[in-house]
């Protein structure tokens, strides 16, 4: 029988990677909870999905997204004065109309020169 060689496999959890990607963690967050390197994380990924860990974790934490929206549109529906005015700016491209007046002084330096030397009497002459 051959011997195997190498670190012995980490076991990663598909269900608990993919709630970790849900909850919008980061990749050095996902690595810590596993106690593993990022680099693993990605080479997980990628024999696992068959994709990077970027792309993957694009389309797990999607989710997360979807629940965040439905929340902020229940807390709107709710009557959260907040959240509407927030949901109507980011989605509706609402804006809170601010007008300011802008004045200005225009200060002109004006430079000019006199001819005074050639109108001193002579030294000789005083």
């Amino acid at each position: 029988m051959k011997k195997k060689m190498g670190r012995p496999t980490k076991d990663i959890d598909p269900v608990q990677f993919e709630k970790l990607c849900e909850m919008m963690c980061t990749k050095k967050e996902i690595a810590s909870f596993f106690n593993l390197s990022e680099d693993t994380i990605e080479r997980w990924c990628k024999k696992t999905y068959k994709q990077t860990f970027a792309v993957t974790y694009d389309q797990k934490s999607d989710k997360g997204r979807i629940a965040i929206r439905r929340v902020q549109l229940q807390k709107a529906k709710e009557g959260n004065i907040t959240m509407l005015i927030w949901l109507g700016k980011q989605w509706l491209g609402q804006s809170e109309k601010v007008e300011e007046k802008v004045t200005q002084e225009v200060k002109q330096e004006i430079t000019y020169t006199t001819e005074w030397a050639s109108k001193l009497p002579d030294e000789g002459n005083a």
